[in-house]
This record gives C-alpha cells, structure tokens and sequence, in this order.
C-alpha cells in the first residue's frame, strides 16, 4: 500500500467514551470514513469503488468492517448458526470483534496516515440491538470505547426495494437480516419488511446524534459513486489546505 498523504496532520483523536486509556492521548493523521446502510444497499460497491478513486487521488486506504477480526468472525458466525444464541452475547460477540479491528487495523492505519473506509461501523450494531429489545443507553455506553469517524454516510434504501435486490443477488432472505428471531412475522417475506423498517426508524433516530449523512441509495449506482465522491474528496481537500 502507499504511504499516508504527505499533506495530513496530526490531531488528537476523539472517542464517544471512555476510549482505549492504555492508548494515552493518541493524535493521529489518518481520517475514518463510514459508509452505513443495510444488506443490498450497494454499501459494499462503493467502499470499492470509493477506495480505487481514492487511491488513484494519491491516498492510502485501509478497508475495515463488520465480522472481520481473525480472532472473533467465526465465533460469530457459529454462534448465529446455532440460532440460539442470546441477543445479548452476540451483542458482545460483535462489540469484542470490533474492539480487536480498532486495536490492531483501524488505530495502527490511523497513526500512519491512511484513509479508513468502514463497511458499516458501531451504528448498526446498536440499531439491531434497540430493535431487539435491548436498552438504548447500554447500547450506545457499549461502544464508548470506538472512535468518532470523521465522516458517517448512511445509505437509505426503502425495505421494499432492498427485497427485490435480495432476491435478484440469491434465491433466499438471511434469518438475522429478515428479523425472524423476534418473532414479529411468520413469513420471511413479510419480517424482512417489517423489520428492516424498524431497523430504519432507529437509524433516522441516530442521524441527529452521530452526524450521520444521509443519502439516496435507490439511484443509480453511478449517481450515489459519484456523491460519495465528491464530499469525501472535498472533505480531503479541505484538511491539507
């Protein structure tokens, strides 16, 4: 990979809580850009296609996301396939996966320079967790220890439109995804709706207090590429100057 942009500078770098103490008062020169949206938004092509762009504008680029931790990932994806698993330890599951990514790939990439491009970050985490039931405090406090992003876009796609996506990528809807834990609908169909709507309602309930960046997820891929683009380059841009 390249070496970070010659023309960042440091700065000290904020967490919602508590942090890592053991990591003092760290100042980094890298930036954490998120990119949020559920299954079938078209998150993941343009954490693609934004990470060749920004290469190709002279930035290093890291790539992070959910269920990536060598350590954790397949506890995580043995523990869902059990089905019966409580929400409340894959809470954990999850929050200990992402704490293992900050220390070891988001903090070390941030220090040298690099560009950090979340595939969904702490939000949806806390958004399946209040939708299940769990306490919204204790789920935003879990996470007091992640970084603040410096950017936070939020694809919006309406659940009808990410069905018929689904069903145009694979034959079939994801248990978790489609809710069918909770019980709110027999049928996969018409929990997936349901629940990603409540999924949805929690995250317009977060733009406010995170900064999120809303965006039209059902363009035309090109069109939200070149969105992401443009404010993501001009927030670059305006850091160096």
């Amino acid at each position: 990979m390249k070496a970070g942009h010659p023309s960042a500078t440091g700065r000290p770098i904020r967490f919602y809580g508590h942090g890592l103490p053991y990591l003092g008062e760290p100042s980094v020169t890298g930036r954490l850009i998120v990119i949020e949206g559920p299954d079938a938004s078209g998150r993941s092509t343009q954490i693609s296609k934004l990470t060749e762009k920004l290469e190709a504008e002279g930035h290093a680029v890291v790539n992070t996301g959910l269920k990536r931790s060598e350590l954790i990932s397949q506890g995580i994806i043995d523990a869902k396939r059990s089905l019966g698993t409580g929400k409340r330890t894959l809470s954990l599951f999850y929050a200990a996966d992402f704490a293992d990514q900050l220390e070891n790939k988001i903090m070390p990439a941030l220090h040298a320079g690099y560009v950090v491009l979340a595939d969904r970050y702490i939000y949806t985490l806390m958004a399946r967790d209040v939708v299940r039931g769990m306490d919204r405090k204790w789920c935003h406090e879990l996470f007091g220890f992640a970084v603040v992003p410096d950017l936070i876009f939020s694809l919006e796609v309406s659940p009808t439109e990410l069905v018929h996506r689904v069903f145009q990528r694979q034959s079939t809807l994801d248990f978790y995804e489609a809710g069918m834990d909770m019980g709110i609908a027999e049928d996969m169909y018409y929990s997936f709706i349901r629940y990603q709507k409540l999924i949805a309602t929690e995250f317009r309930r977060m733009e406010k207090r995170y900064q999120m960046i809303p965006i039209d997820g059902e363009r035309e891929p090109l069109s939200v590429e070149l969105e992401l683009e443009r404010r993501i380059l001009g927030f670059l841009a305006a850091q160096t100057t």
